[in-house]
């Protein structure tokens, strides 16, 4: 700030505090220097705060020290008794403006530019008041003790309620005309009555006649708190600018009428009880108001951004290339989006339900029909997990048909005491009809190599016994044929297995997966003892039956014990776990090891094609093991995934497989 800016702020603000002080000085009801209110309280809080930022503080603190001692001694209290008011309201001031700067920094005046608007806000600002007050407590009444020789608790309890009065209305008014005014904002009044001149008016008008009838009229009879009901109007109604407007006028009139000998609280006998009772009054209409206009204030603008994020939120989805429905276990729709209805070629027959699979013309990709029950978010409202298929849509706006990857995940709450999930679908015709040709070429590729690469092997095997192993070079050289043939005639092996999972009709059945599994362990097991190597350790649990294709999840079982004990450090011997748990209609089998695990961030991209997570020397592969796996699981409905070993190290592969005697067995062929 520029010396000239806080010179002229400094002065009107003393201008301000001058008028504020003298007016506190007017209300002294007796010799002992006891005002009924005191509103420079709050002019000097706002004061220190909007000014406590500056290096040149001193000359506001200065300022402050002159007018209180100056208006003090001029309307009659003794030098020393204005000095002790000097320090209280310097330190009540100056802790006001520390606090509020540390507590509330973004408001008008505490460093910020914001008005108050939160519940909370005024809740600090009351915490704020509360303890300036006190400290100003400590030094006030305490040296009008340390001068009198007599310390009074009422007279303590007067400066608390009429300085946290002072500091809360006046303070808080200020505050927030401060913050309307800033940048050149509109008038202050003008803001009042915004959008409510007709109402404002008449509760103006309402809330006169009932103060006077109060204070003039009643005779003395405590009514004070039926003039509650026009602070509850006016917080309930109207803006929280007309609301601190409104308790500043109508306080400072409670006050006048009371010093006239009016109202109920001039029936008091004790000044200092009449003074605190006064100030309580103030202190309560100004809170109730503001509570209850920054709370409707807090409701309004929850509104307002909620309807926003709804706008957003709608403007997204309507928005998204891929379809998206919200649909309950009946079919009823709660949201869904244009693209879907495009995606889908026939609108339903009923907006918000959605229709039979015949009607969009839906079957597996293979044109098998689905069976009921067997959608996507069917199953995941059944099982409550995520479910993904394929599916194919044929009718008459889509005759050629269209593939689409759906996708759905139960929604973890109800609306309305109903369940839904989140089906999501995009067009995958393209990706899928390249996928199934590079398949389909893969496939073929690996069967024409086939025959050729027999031969290379026959061949070589000859060359290798005639040679002998004492042959040198050319033994060495034939040698690194023989390996080179036995890596390629892996890979071909995996190319026509992936294309078998890819391309063969799957014929479920019951599948024991216990006695699959102990037959499959008993094979590696023979073979680790054909090469000399200890045999795997394999705990099998309870394993429920399944209703799957038992050759593909031999397959299945086979690639992942195979790849636990392939991918084991040569200093372990493989410990393997193979659990399984029912759910809804659903198997989910784990498979867990103490191999070397897969590196972080790989976890997923382990099933792409090709991939290899392991590519050091004792660790070959093709990168085809796991998507079999994938396409195996994917074409009986299921999911599978990798993750470390939650048991130690090593990794964890999870998929799922239809139970067997349950509806869900009646789906596959994708």
């Amino acid at each position: 700030m520029t010396p000239s800016r806080h010179l002229l702020r400094t002065l009107a603000f003393a201008v301000l505090y001058l008028l504020a002080t003298l007016a506190g000085r007017l209300t002294i009801m007796d010799g002992t220097n006891l005002s009924l209110v005191w509103p420079a309280a709050g002019v000097a809080a706002v004061w220190f705060a909007v000014q406590g930022g500056s290096r040149r503080i001193a000359y506001d603190a200065l300022g402050l020290s002159i007018i209180t001692m100056l208006v003090n001694v001029l309307t009659g209290a003794p030098a020393a008794l204005a000095g002790v008011f000097v320090l209280a309201n310097l330190v009540q001031a100056g802790l006001f403006a520390y606090l509020i700067r540390r507590w509330l920094p973004s408001l008008w005046g505490a460093g910020g530019d914001e008005q108050i608007t939160r519940s909370w806000q005024l809740w600090r600002l009351v915490a704020i008041t509360a303890l300036a007050t006190l400290a100003g407590v400590l030094v006030g009444p305490t040296g009008m003790w340390l001068l009198n020789g007599e310390y009074s608790p009422t007279a303590a309890a007067v400066w608390i309620a009429r300085n946290s009065a002072g500091t809360l209305l006046v303070g808080t008014a200020l505050l927030r005309l401060g913050a309307l005014r800033r940048k050149g904002g509109p008038c202050p009044v003008r803001v009042a009555l915004r959008g409510a001149v007709v109402e404002g008016t008449v509760l103006i008008a309402v809330s006169a006649v009932a103060y006077v009838g109060v204070f003039t009229l009643a005779h003395g009879l405590p009514l004070a708190f039926v003039l509650l009901v026009m602070t509850v109007w006016a917080g309930s109604r109207m803006s929280t600018t007309f609301v601190i407007l409104h308790a500043l006028a109508f306080g400072a009139a409670s006050v006048a009428f009371t010093l006239i000998g009016d109202g109920p609280f001039a029936a008091i006998e004790s000044n200092p009880l009449r003074a605190l009772v006064s100030q309580l009054f103030v202190a309560v209409i100004a809170v109730i108001g503001l509570a209850l206009a920054l709370g409707r204030d807090e409701r309004v603008a929850l509104q307002l951004s909620a309807d926003e994020q709804t706008r957003i939120f709608a403007s997204v989805i309507d928005a998204m290339g891929e379809g998206l429905a919200v649909i309950d276990a009946d079919g009823g729709m709660l949201l869904r989006n244009p693209a879907g209805a495009r995606l889908l070629g026939v609108a339903p027959i009923s907006g918000d339900k959605m229709a039979s699979t015949t009607h969009y013309g839906l079957s597996h990709t293979d044109g098998t029909p689905i069976a009921p029950g067997e959608l996507p978010f069917q199953r995941a409202l059944a099982t409550g997990s995520s479910h993904a298929m394929d599916l194919l849509v044929r009718n008459t706006a889509l005759p050629e048909g269209r593939i689409l990857a759906v996708r759905a995940t139960p929604l973890p709450l109800e609306v309305a005491g109903r369940a839904y999930a989140v089906s999501t679908f995009s067009d995958v015709t393209a990706d899928r009809r390249h996928r199934d040709e590079l398949a389909a070429f893969a496939g073929v590729v690996a069967h024409d190599l086939s025959n050729p690469l027999t031969t290379v092997e026959g061949w070589s095997s000859e060359v290798a016994d005639e040679l002998g192993d004492d042959a040198g070079l050319p033994a060495d050289g034939i040698r690194r044929i023989q390996r080179a043939a036995a890596r390629m005639r892996n890979l071909i092996n995996d190319l026509l297995a992936y294309a078998t999972a890819r391309d063969n009709a799957l014929t479920p059945g019951t599948v024991d997966l216990t006695d699959l599994t102990t037959d499959i362990v008993a094979g590696w097991a023979d073979r680790a003892e054909s090469t000399g190597t200890p045999p795997p350790r394999v705990t099998i649990g309870e394993l429920p039956h399944v209703h799957a294709d038992p050759a593909q999840v031999r397959q299945l079982l086979d690639n992942l014990i195979g790849n636990a004990i392939k991918y084991t450090a040569t200093d372990l011997i493989p410990t393997i776990t193979v659990t399984a748990t029912a759910g809804a209609g659903d198997v989910r089998v784990t498979v867990a090891d103490n191999g070397i695990g897969i590196p972080p961030g790989q976890h997923v991209a382990v099933f792409d094609n090709f991939h290899r997570a392991h590519r050091e020397a004792g660790y070959a592969g093709t990168g085809l093991g796991l998507p079999i796996c994938k396409r195996i699981v994917e074409r009986h409905g299921g999911r599978i995934l990798a993750e470390d070993n939650p048991g130690g190290t090593g990794s964890a592969f999870t998929f799922t497989l239809p139970a067997a005697d349950t509806p869900s067995a009646a789906r596959l062929k994708l």
